[in-house]
């Protein structure tokens, strides 16, 4: 840290109490008051350097009084003192945490060269624009420092100057960081820094030079220090600056959010407040204030936040009662990320009524609606084709970055694939809420285009729970919800539990038997549709009927009939059953697709086994 030494007479300054006096031979002759403590002081050596005192004196002589008053003086105490003490020429020090209040103190005394030369102002200046300003660490300790002293040092520029200093470090060129900084996120921070260099030796614990390549976001921690009306003014001001990275700033501000709501990076963060009345919560105003203008900060960028990070702000922005404005755009930046996100962090508590739901649907529909309107946003392309090639080759920058937008927000076939697994998870856990209506629960199922499910399994088990926990559903909802069902999209273990399944309506149990032993039959080889069973060809023809009338009237019948001959129909598969086996035996490939297809299904119904003859599913599970 750097420092300045003013003065070379000895501290003389002796205080009781709230009084303080200078041992002189000369008696006191002027008084000062400032914010409850009284100096005895002497005219002489002040009003030479001080106008302000010097006019305050000849008032008070004017009116026959020998003491003044200042009150609510800049900085207080401590900086009028050393003022005091630069008059009687008495040593002093000047460092970054007084340097403001001092230079605060020197104006309002009004100590420029227009009293005398060489005076208190004039030097403070010259050590901040020498020294302070173009250190790291002393311009933060500064500008910390102005927040007690606004807005005179608004006034000054006192603030201005530090946050230009503090702003145009942290875009510098990091081959050119020649100053200490905090460095401690190497081994603790989750997630990496992007810029983490990957074989960089462990720091050593100290504040000083780094003997290894310094990132890309050194920085962070230093202003991660600042109150934040100071941190704001800051970011925004190295956010202004050319060539700042994104996903840097993205960085900064998740450090910065959990290290002043520390509270946000656990998981179990809300379930302790929700026990309790919010508003009545330690700190509660505070934290939704920090919050407001953390989601004010947040870069525009997709992709600069983590889809976990947004998550966690989304979550807090809903329990803190965060405008509604803040909440869309949080929901609409999550949506972009949406393939990111995991199940865990999805399930956001149902703030409003904790008794009501179990989870915040409405706000997964939210996201899932902004995910899916990717793809909609209208063309920007020009209308004309040969205004379109001009444009091209007078505006390519232009042109490539408008490419390069629509990239960026269109959702790809992966990313709508793995969102899709991730809504028959979300399906799956908020199935067990037992006041969640069906049209809810089938909304979200079909928030998804099918071609996004090249599965059903997922989907299937999360209906499976669905009419577990609500026994109530009618027959006519059940038929209703198993309708989201493409039982051709079922893996053979989903089929076999789907067809031991008495929670099922039989129509769905029929259909996936159907499926999966036309699918044996024409997959085996050596099996034709006019091979197949009387009861399998019926259900066929059933089933091809269904798709051309679009509708379950009329059909009930049919199915009613279909049950009478269930019986049938199972003896029936138990021939192919064997028929197809001996194919099997000349297939090596097909021989081996039903263990791995057991693997996958024990994941999803643990408690249940199956064996590839007789139906010997385990049903632990009710």
């Amino acid at each position: 840290m750097k420092f300045m030494k003013l003065g070379i007479k000895p501290d003389t300054f002796q205080g009781v109490g709230n009084i303080r006096s200078v041992a002189l031979e000369i008696a006191s002759d002027f008084i000062v008051h400032v914010d409850g403590v009284t100096f005895h002081l002497h005219k002489f050596p002040l009003v030479s350097k001080s106008t302000k005192l010097h006019r305050l004196s000849a008032e008070a002589h004017e009116k026959d009084i020998s003491h003044v008053v200042l009150n609510t003086f800049p900085g207080g105490v401590e900086p009028f003192e050393i003022c005091i003490k630069f008059c009687y020429g008495i040593k002093i020090t000047l460092n970054a945490y007084n340097v403001v209040a001092v230079r605060c103190a020197a104006e309002e005394l009004e100590m420029t060269e227009s009293a005398e030369k060489g005076n208190l102002v004039s030097k403070v200046e010259a050590f901040l624009n020498s020294y302070i300003f173009h250190g790291w660490k002393d311009s933060i300790i500064a500008f910390r420092s102005t927040q007690s002293l606004l807005p005179l040092a608004e006034e000054l520029q006192l603030v201005s100057r530090c946050v230009n200093s503090i702003a145009s470090k942290a875009v510098v060129n990091p081959a050119k960081v020649d100053w200490s900084f905090t460095q401690t996120r190497s081994k603790a921070r989750e997630p990496k820094s992007i810029s983490e260099i990957a074989h960089s030796p462990p720091w050593n614990g100290n504040q000083t030079k780094q003997s290894h390549p310094v990132q890309i976001d050194w920085w962070i921690e230093d202003i991660a220090e600042l109150d934040v009306n100071l941190y704001v003014q800051v970011f925004l001001k190295i956010k202004a600056k050319d060539g700042i990275q994104p996903r840097v700033l993205g960085e900064a501000l998740q450090f910065y959010t959990f290290k002043w709501l520390p509270g946000l990076a656990r998981d179990n963060y809300f379930d302790g407040l929700l026990k309790e009345n919010k508003h009545e919560t330690a700190n509660f105003s505070k934290e939704r204030h920090l919050l407001e203008r953390i989601i004010a900060m947040l870069p525009p960028d997709k992709g600069s936040n983590s889809c976990n990070f947004l998550l966690k702000v989304l979550k807090a922005a809903i329990f803190f009662g965060i405008a509604l404005p803040s909440r869309k755009e949080l929901i609409r930046r999550v949506g972009l990320q949406l393939e990111e996100a995991s199940l865990k962090d999805l399930l956001i508590p149902y703030f409003p009524e904790p008794d009501h739901y179990l989870y915040d649907i409405e706000t997964m529909e939210s996201i899932v609606d902004e995910f899916m309107m990717q793809d909609q946003s209208p063309p920007t392309s020009p209308k004309h084709e040969h205004y379109a090639y001009v444009k091209r080759r007078t505006k390519s920058a232009e042109n490539i970055n408008i490419v390069e937008s629509r990239r960026s927000n269109s959702a790809t076939h992966g990313s709508k694939l793995r969102v899709s697994k991730l809504i028959d998870g979300y399906l799956a856990e908020i199935a067990i809420d037992p006041q969640l209506e069906l049209s809810r629960f089938m909304a979200l199922a079909k928030s998804v285009p099918n071609f996004t499910r090249p599965l059903h399994d997922g989907l299937y088990r999360a209906i499976d729970i669905y009419l577990k926990k609500h026994p109530g559903v009618s027959k006519g909802e059940r038929k209703k919800l198993c309708r989201l069902l493409d039982c051709k999209k079922l893996s053979m273990d989903a089929c076999m539990h789907a067809a031991q399944n008495e929670r099922l309506p039989l129509r769905t149990v029929v259909q996936v038997l159907f499926f999966e032993q036309v699918r044996a039959a024409m997959n085996g080889g050596g099996v034709t549709i006019s091979e197949l069973p009387t009861t399998l060809k019926a259900l066929m023809a059933v089933h091809e009927g269904d798709s051309r009338e679009g509708t379950s009237g009329g059909l009930d019948d049919k199915w009613e009939e279909v049950q009478q001959n269930f019986e049938i129909l199972n003896r029936d598969l138990a021939n192919m059953k064997i028929k197809l086996s001996e194919v099997e035996k000349e297939h090596s490939v097909a021989s081996n697709t039903p263990t791995k297809s057991k693997k996958f299904f024990s994941k999803l119904w643990p408690g249940k086994t199956f064996s590839d003859g007789k139906k010997s599913l385990s049903m632990t599970q009710n």
